[in-house]
């Protein structure tokens, strides 16, 4: 007799955060067993006939406490198959992204902590979040809907700078970057410039999606 596999949600919640000049992850403690109180990231079962984007907001709205209207976009990025993953029994899990508007944002029970130092996970979601974390960085400046979920409709040069270190591990050379952005459909560099460096130097340029 072949056991029936379940379909798992799993979402990477994502937002950029200024004041850390880092990408956070959305995390919260698990209400039930297993691994009751441990940090995870927010899943649900897949139920029957839902798309993958409304589960999607679904665990991210009921998980993290963040409202529906603060999530900007979805995306799916893998499949994660391993059959022990589970202690409950096969589990099918669906990895996604949803970028936040931290805005939008209320007070929730969700923990958000740089991708680049996230603590022990239940399950195997570190080892989803670290597979997935080289798929993200593709996604930016390629995707358009990914990456203007993250920075928003303007957004600076530095952080800019900032969103490509935090997802891929590398601080770029900002004329490299420039040359970058300048290709990216629907993205230009607008005349502004934010507020002078407290230190000194040229202040970033401003940039703004067209579309």
């Amino acid at each position: 007799m072949i056991e029936s596999t379940l379909v798992s949600v799993d979402v990477l919640a994502l937002r950029f955060d200024p004041a850390t000049r880092a990408v956070l992850l959305g995390i919260a403690p698990r209400a039930l067993e297993p691994f009751a109180g441990e940090l995870a990231l927010p899943g649900v079962l897949l139920g029957k006939g839902e798309r993958l984007r409304d589960a999607a907001h679904r665990a991210v709205t009921a998980k993290l406490g963040v409202p529906a209207a603060a999530i900007t976009a979805t995306g799916q990025l893998s499949t994660f198959d391993e059959p022990s993953r589970d202690p409950r029994g096969p589990t099918l899990s669906i990895a996604l992204w949803a970028t936040i508007d931290p805005t939008r944002l209320t007070d929730g029970g969700a923990t958000w902590t740089p991708l680049a130092q996230v603590p022990p996970l239940a399950f195997d979601h570190n080892r989803i979040v670290d597979d997935c974390r080289p798929v993200l960085a593709g996604h930016l400046w390629r995707d358009a809907t990914f990456t203007a979920g993250l920075l928003g409709r303007e957004f600076t040069t530095a952080q800019a700078l900032d969103v490509t270190e935090s997802l891929t591990g590398d601080r770029p050379y900002p004329a490299n970057l420039g040359r970058t952005m300048e290709r990216v459909p629907g993205l230009e560099r607008t005349t502004h410039h934010a507020a002078a460096l407290p230190k000194g130097g040229r202040p970033p340029s401003v940039w703004r999606w067209t579309a």
